[in-house]
């Protein structure tokens, strides 16, 4: 009896000591996990291309009947106006940034293919997917209210992208998302011109 207490209490210990050192690699790989999120966020910031990644399916919308009306009369009603520029200053887009609310409006002059890199790959799946997936969380978490979700939806006419239409849209994000559909229009717009 007195041996097999004594494997019991130094089995008990080395199952201590496991537990001990899942919570020191749990912890070690949550800390890993947050400076990777650094480094990605730096690197888009400067311009990284990320590898591409399998296409899923784009979100898309139909398009909107009289576009050039339905464009001029919801404009005016947009509080902040960003012109997206490559770096030759030709104009790729503009912002309309309205109080959670983002419209990006390619220029008149540019048809954006849904299917050049980095669009679906880039922008698609690793920014604006990224968002969304992120307040699904924490609104299954209940840390954030359904209604605040953020979302996108493409308008295109067939494969032209015309419009990129994003709710819930926070300072921080408006920051990255500028960025990221800047760097992203711009690499289009150079495969569109070789």
């Amino acid at each position: 009896m007195s041996q097999d207490s004594e494997k019991i209490k130094k089995l008990v210990e080395f199952k201590k000591k496991l537990e001990e050192k899942i919570e020191k690699l749990e912890s070690e790989l949550k800390e890993t996990q947050t400076m990777l999120e650094a480094v990605n966020t730096v690197l888009l910031e400067k311009g990284f291309k990320r590898a591409e990644i399998p296409k899923p399916p784009a979100t898309e919308a139909k398009v909107l009947p009289q576009r050039e009306e339905a464009v001029a009369e919801t404009l005016t009603e947009y509080e902040t106006v960003i012109p997206l520029k490559s770096v030759t200053g030709e104009l790729l887009a503009n912002l309309y940034v309205d109080d959670g609310f983002l419209r990006v409006v390619m220029a008149e002059d540019k048809n954006f293919n849904i299917n050049t890199p980095p669009f679906t790959p880039f922008l698609i799946e690793r920014v604006l997917t990224k968002m969304q997936e992120k307040d699904k969380e924490l609104a299954r978490a209940g840390q954030l209210a359904p209604d605040r979700i953020f979302s996108y939806n493409i308008v295109r006419e067939g494969d032209i992208i015309r419009e990129i239409q994003i709710k819930n849209v926070d300072k921080e994000r408006l920051r990255e998302l500028k960025s990221s559909v800047r760097w992203t229009l711009e690499k289009m717009y150079e495969k569109m011109k070789a």
